[in-house]
């Protein structure tokens, strides 16, 4: 795996968002259509479940050539041999998932604090998701809405890849290129889009 992994674009999962499609159709469509890597994310799925959906997608994203990351779970995401995990403040602390998971398995976590984002970088992340950068319907995130001022000063701060998160779609995604981000994850834009190939396609042009 590469030191300097492809964060361009991360496609984050969406049952919901999906139905009544099959989330494994709508990542065969973003890998088909270039997307670098995919972030499978279901708070309602067991363990046991979100473990079959990883090792369903792997082939996949191998064939791909891309990376496959597993929200929150740091044991399932070992235990599928996914390339990484994404960690939020309620999960297991950084300093030891890092531990457990030495390079070059990737960590991200996210901040929108450029002061936390250099502890993170200090304490083994590989990546920053730093938003909500436009506000986003599917999470709750209190109406938050940092701007891309905010990101391009968490992206200023740190050496490893800063990714926009929130809200990002094909008519603002032209507004991260212009910051220090190294990339961008969506949801809804792909999950939920009708032509998802498309839509990743239009994602990486811009």
């Amino acid at each position: 795996m590469s030191t300097t992994p492809d964060l361009r674009l991360i496609v984050i999962t969406d049952r919901q968002l999906a139905a009544p499609r099959r989330v494994i159709d709508i990542v065969r469509a973003a890998l088909a259509a270039g997307a670098p890597a995919i972030q499978l994310r279901d708070k309602e799925a067991t363990a046991r479940e979100l473990a079959e959906t990883a090792r369903a997608l792997l082939p996949l994203t191998r064939a791909a050539h891309a990376l496959l990351f597993i929200n929150d779970r740091l044991d399932v995401a070992l235990a599928t041999g996914a390339d990484g995990v994404h960690i939020g403040p309620d999960d297991i602390p950084l300093t030891a998932a890092r531990r457990i998971a030495p390079p070059p398995f990737l960590i991200g976590c996210s901040t929108d604090d450029p002061t936390e984002a250099r502890k993170l970088e200090r304490d083994g992340a590989s990546y920053i998701g730093c938003g909500a950068v436009f506000g986003t319907g599917t999470k709750d995130v209190g109406g938050e809405h940092i701007g891309t001022d905010r990101l391009d000063e968490v992206a200023r701060a740190v050496d490893i890849p800063v990714i926009a998160i929130s809200g990002i779609n094909e008519s603002n995604i032209h507004e991260i290129a212009r910051t220090h981000a190294a990339g961008a994850a969506v949801v809804s834009a792909v999950m939920g889009a009708d032509e998802p190939g498309e839509v990743v396609r239009q994602l990486l042009r811009d």
